[in-house]
């Protein structure tokens, strides 16, 4: 009986287990890649998101207050080309004001940011706006000009 003196060996060379790792290796980085590039969009989102999400109910607050305001007593005037500002009685007969400062920091304000003002004091309210804008026109059939729309730009 003779045997064979090339036996077969089972398993694997060194190169194929090198290849192996580098293989595993590079398609590890690259889920890493992807996953870090993930979780840096969650954050820029998660900012816009915030940021978005105060602007809604900025605005739905000064919609819901000039919706109660006396018509006869809003006053929407350019105070610079880069500053809008509707005045108003609240209902609670509280004069109150909207404004976006778009002007560099001065003042105490801070550039593209929306402000109330109210009771002599001025509450900061959303960042990151770039403009705000309020248009009049008549609204019912005795002719009263209301604020019809609110536009705020970020």
């Amino acid at each position: 009986m003779m045997r064979n003196s090339k036996q077969k060996n089972r398993g694997f060379t060194i190169i194929e287990m090198l290849l192996a790792m580098t293989i595993t290796a590079l398609l590890l980085t690259a889920l890493a890649a992807s996953i870090n590039a993930s979780m840096t969009n969650i954050k820029v989102n998660e900012g816009s998101f915030k940021t978005m999400n105060r602007a809604r109910q900025v605005l739905s607050r000064m919609t819901a207050e000039l919706r109660t305001a006396d018509p006869n007593q809003v006053d929407v005037y350019e105070f610079h080309s880069d500053i809008d500002i509707c005045t108003f009685d609240n209902a609670e007969g509280d004069e109150v004001g909207y404004f976006c400062w778009g002007l560099n920091d001065a003042f105490g304000f801070k550039k593209d940011t929306l402000y109330l003002a109210k009771d002599s004091k001025y509450y900061l309210l959303c960042e990151g706006v770039t403009d705000m804008s309020f248009t009049k026109g008549t609204y019912d059939n005795e002719g009263i000009e209301m604020v019809r729309n609110v536009q705020i730009s970020m």
